[in-house]
């Protein structure tokens, strides 16, 4: 089974040192053939703005709309890759670039500016014990609609949830030294990959 992370702006290396430690093989994904190969793909964090251009750009949008709404391939979207999963940006620019998958609203920059990020610890359903998550000019899902799964909550609002092959997080996991999330999205490839058997 092979995961990808899309690799052509943002946060990409990190990713690939938590899925080796998954005991998985990660591959940039920066093309459709590249893409065709892999069971699961990773938006990291970056700019959501320019990783949505450059997604129309390399001619993966409309592949990976096609390949998450028939459920052979699971999507993982940190940050920016957050935002560009939603189904709405309340905050975005006139034609926000998004593949609009998941049912959910959110908030670009709803934590502030870069000089206000933080760490901090919280629950996450699925997984036992804290867990600690890196923000940085992070998103937050405002509202979550049908068939959406509240995974994890702060204060401000929802910092991580899921919608069957999807899976969102408002912080960066790969900024720290603990798998366990990437270990969660590891299973929902190997669900996807014994669908394909």
């Amino acid at each position: 089974m092979k995961i990808g992370v899309l690799s052509i702006q943002g946060a990409i290396s990190e990713h690939f040192k938590l899925l080796t430690m998954c005991g998985v093989e990660a591959v940039p994904v920066k093309n459709t053939q590249n893409l065709a190969a892999v069971n699961g793909l990773i938006i990291p964090g970056g700019e959501s703005t320019t990783i949505g251009k450059l997604i129309e750009v390399a001619g993966l949008s409309m592949p990976i709309k096609e390949r998450t709404k028939n459920n052979t391939l699971a999507l993982f979207g940190t940050c920016a890759g957050m935002v560009l999963m939603a189904k709405e940006v309340l905050d975005g620019i006139d034609n926000q670039p998004i593949l609009g998958l998941m049912n959910t609203r959110v908030k670009r920059n709803a934590f502030g500016r870069q000089r206000e990020s933080f760490e901090t610890s919280f629950e996450f359903k699925g997984i036992e014990g804290s867990l600690s998550g890196v923000f940085i000019r992070a998103p937050l899902i405002e509202e979550a609609g049908e068939e959406v799964e509240i995974l994890s909550k702060l204060n401000e609002g929802i910092i991580a949830a899921r919608q069957g092959n999807l899976l969102a997080t408002s912080f960066h996991p790969e900024l720290t030294e603990d798998h366990r999330i990437h270990h969660y999205f590891v299973k929902m490839c190997e669900n996807i990959s014994c669908r394909l058997c």
